[in-house]
This record gives C-alpha cells, structure tokens and sequence, in this order.
C-alpha cells in the first residue's frame, strides 16, 4: 500500500535512492524493497521519511491511503493523487519562504 506513495514522494522531491537511503538511515537495497512493496516500513521509519521531506505524517500516510487504494476507481484516486500533490508542493513551496 505504502509502496507507491512512498516512491512518489521521493520522485516528487526529485531525490535519488541512494540519497534518501543515506537520510534515512537505511541501505539503498532495503529503501528498494520498501519500494517496490518487498518490505513494510515500521511506523518509525515513515516517521524519519515525513521529516526528511518535511511533512506530517498523517499526510504521507493519507496519500499512502488513496494512491495505492485498488477498490477505488483510477478516476477518483488520480483525482486524491492530484490533490496530495498540490498539498506537497505547497508544503515544499513554504519551506523556501522560511
């Protein structure tokens, strides 16, 4: 579930694997495996990946939520996608100002 939306964020952030690995503590191989839905993150590490990309993580976790849902349509969650987007470049475009 967490998979997609957690590459997307990284992709979104324009951050190579081996470059989040390093901030999160972890190896590029298991930062992978958590990518491509081999692994589970532990609540901690999505913890660590909502603070190195500096958002809540009731956010990430929503997104998590509604990109990977299969029981919605692909309208509705391109729709949610879009959304969550919007919301993380206003939360990068307010980190710039501070």
């Amino acid at each position: 579930m967490q998979d997609e939306a957690l590459r997307l964020v990284r992709v979104f952030h324009d951050m190579n694997q081996t470059k989040l690995a390093e901030r999160l503590g972890i190896s590029k191989s298991y930062l992978s495996e958590l990518e491509s839905g081999k692994k589970s993150p532990t609540l901690e590490l999505l913890q660590k990946y909502a603070e190195t990309f500096n958002m809540p993580l009731s956010s990430l976790l929503f997104f998590a939520e509604n990109v990977s849902d299969p029981s919605r349509s692909d309208t509705v969650r391109t729709a949610i996608a879009g959304k969550a987007l919007k919301m993380l470049q206003w939360i990068a475009a307010k980190d710039e100002v501070a």
